[in-house]
């Protein structure tokens, strides 16, 4: 799933802590980070955040049902 205009990092990457299963961020050269590892964590931020505050779009991959509808609502409410 694609996610757009994450203003708000810190709670997100809180949101994915809470997720059951894993979840995964797909990056534009092919790799899979997986997003419950705090390295990978700090990592992405450090690459996305190059040049603004905001998150533009990222293509996350959760692969329990629970996990996926729990970032959705989370977008929907953003």
């Amino acid at each position: 799933m694609k996610v757009k205009n994450i203003d708000n990092p810190q709670e997100f990457m809180e949101l994915i802590d809470t997720c059951s299963g894993k979840v995964e961020l797909l990056t534009q050269e092919g790799d899979r980070l997986n997003l419950k590892s705090k390295l990978c964590q700090y990592v992405s931020l450090v690459n996305i955040f190059s040049s603004s505050n905001t998150i533009p779009e990222l293509e996350i991959v959760a692969y329990e049902p629970e996990d996926t509808k729990k970032i959705l609502e989370y977008m929907l409410k953003s």
